[in-house]
């Protein structure tokens, strides 16, 4: 009888980015679950309206057996410097949801934000991190929403200079970037 084959390989930290209805979460959720259970998915969104409230619905049921799911609005960090080092798979979806709400609380983004590229930088994961990439589109046209897209590519950046895989999804089709 021949052994089992070998399961893939995640690597510490991968990054995947994406714009809206890109494919994004679901490829996130193939690289973890190839993977053996059990999986922990780190949950940033919170549910402000009925619409919010759906897609959340969606995506847990989404999720099969053997997820554990952790919710966590702000302190992302903390959280990543708890459960980054377990040796279980551990999906981020996502970051941009993350640092909306940072910035929404009105907490210091820069900080916030070096906290969690150091938690990111010292865990061993493996880590998966679900991102937007909202640099692609217009410039908008309120003071919060530039904002928010200069702040997004910021992090994105930093997260990719430290991730060691970095994928970017267009039309349910991944590209490796790193």
């Amino acid at each position: 009888m021949a052994p089992a084959p070998p399961h893939p390989v995640l690597p510490r930290l991968t990054l995947v980015l994406g714009g809206a209805r890109s494919g994004k979460s679901r490829h996130a959720e193939a690289l973890v679950t190839a993977l053996p259970p059990p999986w922990t998915y780190v949950a940033t969104a919170q549910a402000f309206d009925a619409e919010m409230t759906d897609r959340i619905a969606q995506h847990k049921a989404r999720r099969t057996e053997g997820w554990q799911t952790l919710e966590t609005s702000h302190d992302l960090a903390h959280l990543v410097r708890a459960s980054g080092d377990s040796g279980t798979p551990m999906l981020i979806d996502c970051l941009t949801l993350w640092l909306s709400n940072v910035m929404l609380a009105d907490m210091d983004v820069p900080a916030r934000c070096a906290e969690l590229i150091d938690a990111l930088r010292s865990a061993n994961g493996p880590i998966v991190a679900v991102s937007n990439e909202v640099g692609l589109g217009i410039v908008p046209d309120n003071a919060l929403a530039r904002a928010f897209r200069d702040a997004q590519g910021r992090l994105n950046q930093d997260v990719a200079a430290v991730a060691d895989r970095v994928i970017l999804m267009a039309a349910g089709l991944p590209l490796t970037l790193k």
